[in-house]
């Protein structure tokens, strides 16, 4: 066997690795934007713990069979770029889909949501939810606001019977 091919192997294996351990995938299109702008778009990525890489095409089709996630495949075609993100759901979603609203040129292809292959629609749907902490903080309000009522009306109780009392 060839060298080349050994190597092509090896950079399949290593990208079904990342679709495998990956919580969320986002491909996108990056024809148009300039140097400064990917990089720009990497850094944000690289800050929230997302790797953002170009492969080609023809290794990413083997590498997503190989991961079982092979619906994404017909979105692979012309330059493309992938974030994968292992812990963070929503984070490269959100980043590139505020990344796209200021840089028309980017295009959300498609994603993979822990597992599932989504539309370009679905991946925008999810960077437009809070993020954990967000949804947590809006959680424990919830649960909050009967306790403090709770609090509030027996304190106004006491304050009455006080008021009686003297």
């Amino acid at each position: 066997m060839s060298k080349a091919i050994e190597i092509k192997q090896v950079q399949v294996q290593d990208i079904a690795e990342k679709f495998k351990a990956a919580a969320s995938v986002v491909v996108v299109d990056y024809r148009g934007l300039n140097v400064a702008q990917v990089t720009e778009l990497r850094k944000q990525l690289r800050e929230a713990g997302v790797e953002f890489k170009v492969y080609k095409n023809s290794l990413t089709r083997r590498a997503t069979e190989i991961a079982g996630v092979d619906g994404v495949n017909e979105y692979l075609v012309g330059p493309n770029a992938i974030a994968f993100s292992n812990e963070d759901v929503i984070a490269p979603a959100k980043i590139i889909n505020d990344f796209a609203k200021k840089n028309e040129k980017l295009e959300i292809k498609a994603g993979i949501i822990e597992g599932t292959v989504s539309s370009a629609e679905d991946v925008k749907a999810l960077a437009e939810l809070p993020s954990r902490e967000g949804l947590l903080s809006m959680l424990l309000s919830v649960l909050q606001a009967p306790v403090r009522n709770f609090a509030l009306a027996t304190k106004a109780v006491a304050e009455q019977k006080e008021e009686q009392g003297a």
